[in-house]
This record gives C-alpha cells, structure tokens and sequence, in this order.
C-alpha cells in the first residue's frame, strides 16, 4: 500500500517540481538586469528564490526520506530523465511541449530554458538514487536501527 501511495504521490509532484521551477526561474530572470548587473524588482526575486527554495527543499526531503516510498522520486525522476531523452533526441519538439500544455506565457519560458539548461536532468538524477537503495522498498522502518 506505501508503494500504490508513493506511485501516486510520485505522480502529482512531478508537474508540481516542473512548474515551480520553471515559474520561479522565469520570475527571477525578470527581476534583474544581467547587463547592468542590478536587481530591478527585488519583491519578485525574493518570492521566486523562495519558490526555488521550497522546491529544492520537497527534493530535498523526499532524496532523503526514509519513510517515504523510493516510488515517490522515481516517478518524477523517469519523467525528467525521459524529457531530458526526448530533448536531447528531437530537441524542436520537445521545446514545442510546453505550448501544449496549459498554462501558457511564461511558464513555456522557464519549461524551455531549465529543459535546455540541463537542469531537469540533474534533478532527474538526484530523484534517482533513493531507488537504488534496498531498505527504501522494504518499508521495515527497523532495518536502519543497529542490534542490541
């Protein structure tokens, strides 16, 4: 049953880790001036570095979490990984993706730099990793105490 949860959860975090980075970068490449080297909007870079922390920090957690399923990373990390793929094998179609997909603006900005960037493949692969580990399926939360 912690699996079918995980799948699931794994599921409704994958669009929810690709919007919020792709929002938060998008808000903070417009809060600054590259060429002037100058913040311009400092409310907009202090909420989307938040974003991107908070992002960071769910990854964070569910990397780490050993109560968690391995299928709560594995889901959003074969989803990057095989958008990553796609790219790197038709990348005009694959940047094409986030005009389909709604909602529209600059979202589709954000979608298509950190796609192009790499960055979703990093993530990809660091959500990975917990899947490699044993204990992680078991569930046994006792597996990690030392005997006495």
């Amino acid at each position: 049953m912690r699996h079918a949860f995980g799948s699931l959860f794994g599921v409704l975090l994958t669009p929810a880790l690709l919007y919020g980075t792709a929002w938060g970068y998008a808000q903070a490449v417009q809060s600054f001036d590259a060429v002037g080297q100058e913040i311009t909007d400092r409310t907009r870079i202090h909420g989307a570095f938040a974003l991107l922390a908070a992002v960071g920090l769910v990854i964070g957690v569910f990397i780490v979490a050993r109560w968690a399923s391995p299928l709560v990373s594995l889901v959003p990390a074969l989803a990057l990984l095989a958008l990553t793929a796609y790219f790197l094998v038709d990348p005009g179609r694959a940047l094409d993706l986030p005009d389909r997909v709604p909602p529209a603006g600059e979202l589709d900005v954000g979608l298509r730099a950190l796609l192009g960037s790499g960055l979703y493949a990093m993530i990809g692969f660091a959500l990975l990793a917990p899947a490699w580990a044993p204990r992680r399926w078991s569930g046994d939360p006792d597996d990690d105490l030392p005997p006495y």
